[in-house]
């Protein structure tokens, strides 16, 4: 698989060849000048960042071409679909900034399609098969040898017909009847040798009840489905190349049903396929992800370590640096593997224009300003922005005794460090500059393990932000810091990947081919530091009420959000990714 770095993605001077299709029938008034999509998930999971891709073309291509596009549900298989999934769908894609036009269902056209089986049975292109299912796939072939015939592909049409009824009735065993379609056991595509159309499941669905114990197979019903609401441009993944074949002949089966046999190849949905999604260290698929959910590797669908939409958005991921992201990468025919860094980057420099600047201190050693005045409380001022100066300040305060990081200080500084140290000068930003205390001033404290427990430091009081005297130059670096006493105690999710392999998808098949379960396999490749809780931090009171998701830029750390956990009364951030890209393969 081709990987696209972040030197190779260059700005697109074209448009892609899914949307130059659409220009060019737009043009040659194909279906009356008239442009539909649809945006068609299985309620069986929620979506992830590859469902975002389809979505970003469905309904962005729609609406710039003037057209419409609608979210239809392919709800035809109710053992794993379920309404939280078709909530968290509709959520989603409200999230990521589109809208649909009208919501429909498969279901919808439940009806329809046995009605228009029943005729095909007629005409002698469907029959009831009661073969197992491998007996059916041995009679398959293969791609160099031919199918053979089912013994039961010329019973008769009544009796067929008293079969699929009976299909249908509650009575009959799952597994023991199918219909097929009667095209061509030798045909060299392999999915157009009697493929199944309708299966019985005696499962009740959760928007027909108990109306159909036999359901319609997807590739039976996804091309009628796009036809029956008039959908014009139907995309789909690369995966559904050798499906499009069978996908136009069952519309024009049902376009003769409807008898609609005058210009049959007009009016009739146009399938494109394009590329998927593919990131590195990264797991994609609604079974592999429904099982991390079920074991308890992650605390649910929306644990931002996943890469769903809900995960994106719960970690801190903003909408338009999704679809930014997927604007650069374009839709191709060849399948690549992206690196992540592509996404990280989207996601900075999108949150860089709108994140909240804040201070926090995440793994704090206490710092005391001796020479400044015991009591004295000085509110200090703090852009909000300084992409967006409209955005406004706020105020911090400033005491004797700070919070700063523990790693902004050294005992005996390396040659090249430039924070603080005995005997060295830093600024305290928006506030002073301030020297620790040399080598013979009792600069710090020791605990009994060695550790630094307090630092001291004496401040120059014609140095703060805004006098004069700021100007001065010094060799040290500015250091974020927080008073003591007037900042709130916070818990810090700190993430990474969830998976220590590039490809975890051709690792976990491989590891599967050695003998391992899908699970033990998973357990072989996951990352064991893709989470650390860090809950001994602090944060500026002015975060207090935030609401949940608020975009945060943790001052020389990194871009943070509220949690969806946190309250006023137990503050949590999750990190979303750091100021630069760190991660080393």
């Amino acid at each position: 698989m081709e990987e696209n770095t972040k030197d190779e993605v260059l700005e697109k001077k074209s448009v892609s060849f899914i949307e130059q299709k659409v220009i060019n029938d737009l043009a040659e008034g194909k279906n009356g000048g008239r442009m539909q999509t649809r945006f068609p998930p299985e309620p069986n999971g929620y979506l992830h960042i590859g469902h975002a891709k389809a979505i970003a073309i469905d309904f962005g291509l729609a609406k710039k071409y003037g057209g419409q596009c609608n979210l239809r549900f392919d709800d035809t298989n109710p053992q794993k679909e379920d309404t939280e999934y078709v909530n968290a769908i509709e959520q989603d894609i409200r999230w990521l900034g589109f809208q649909w036009a009208n919501i429909y269902y498969a279901s919808d056209y439940f009806q329809q399609l046995w009605d228009f089986a029943v005729w095909l049975i007629k005409q002698g292109r469907a029959y009831v098969d009661e073969q197992s299912s491998e007996e059916i796939a041995k009679q398959k072939g293969t791609t160099t040898s031919p199918g053979t015939n089912s013994p039961f592909r010329d019973r008769p049409v009544e009796e067929n017909l008293r079969l699929f009824e009976f299909m249908n009735s509650g009575q009959c065993e799952p597994g023991t009847l199918v219909l097929r379609a009667k095209i061509d056991m030798a045909h060299p595509n392999m999915l157009f040798r009697d493929p199944l159309i309708y299966r019985v499941l005696n499962i009740p669905h959760w928007r027909t009840g108990s109306q159909w114990n036999a359901y319609p197979m997807y590739d039976f019903t996804h091309g009628q489905s796009d036809y029956l609401e008039g959908v014009t441009h139907s995309w789909c993944t690369l995966e559904f190349v050798e499906h499009r074949p069978l996908y136009d002949l069952f519309v024009t089966w049902m376009k003769e049903w409807r008898g609609e046999t005058e210009n049959i190849e007009d009016n009739r949905p146009r399938q494109t396929e394009f590329n998927k999604l593919n990131l590195n260290y990264t797991l994609m698929s609604k079974r592999n992800l429904l099982a991390l959910v079920k074991n308890g590797f992650v605390s649910g669908w929306d644990d931002p370590r996943m890469p769903t939409i809900c995960a994106f958005r719960r970690r801190g991921y903003s909408p338009e640096s999704i679809v930014n992201f997927i604007d650069k990468i374009g839709y191709t025919t060849y399948d690549a593997l992206n690196d992540f860094a592509l996404l990280e980057s989207a996601v900075r420099d999108d949150l860089n224009k709108r994140a909240t600047r804040v201070s926090a201190v995440i793994n704090p050693v206490k710092l005391v300003i001796t020479n400044y005045p015991e009591g004295q409380v000085e509110e200090l001022t703090a852009i909000n922005n300084p992409e967006h100066p409209e955005e406004g300040s706020h105020t911090i305060e400033f005491s004797r005794e700070l919070w700063i990081e523990r790693d902004d200080f050294q005992p005996v500084a390396e040659k090249k460090f430039m924070r603080l140290a005995p005997g060295k000068e830093v600024r305290l930003k928006n506030a002073y500059i301030i020297k620790c205390n040399d080598e013979d001033a009792h600069p710090y404290d020791l605990d009994a393990e060695g550790n630094v427990t307090c630092i001291y430091a004496t401040y120059d009081p014609e140095t703060r932000s805004g006098m004069p005297g700021a100007d001065r130059k010094i060799k040290g670096k500015t250091l974020h810091w927080l008073s003591c006493a007037h900042c709130l105690p916070a818990e810090v999710r700190m993430y990474e990947r969830l998976w220590q392999v590039e490809n975890p998808r051709d690792e976990l098949a491989r590891l599967q081919d050695e003998g391992l379960t899908p699970i033990d396999a998973m357990k072989q490749m996951m990352n064991p530091d893709s989470l650390h809780v860090l809950t001994n931090c602090f944060i500026e009171k002015f975060v207090q009420t935030m609401p949940a998701l608020t975009y945060l830029q943790f001052q020389r750390i990194g871009y943070f959000n509220v949690d969806t956990d946190s309250t006023p009364d137990h503050l949590v951030f999750n990190k979303t990714v750091g100021l630069k890209d760190t991660f080393k393969k």
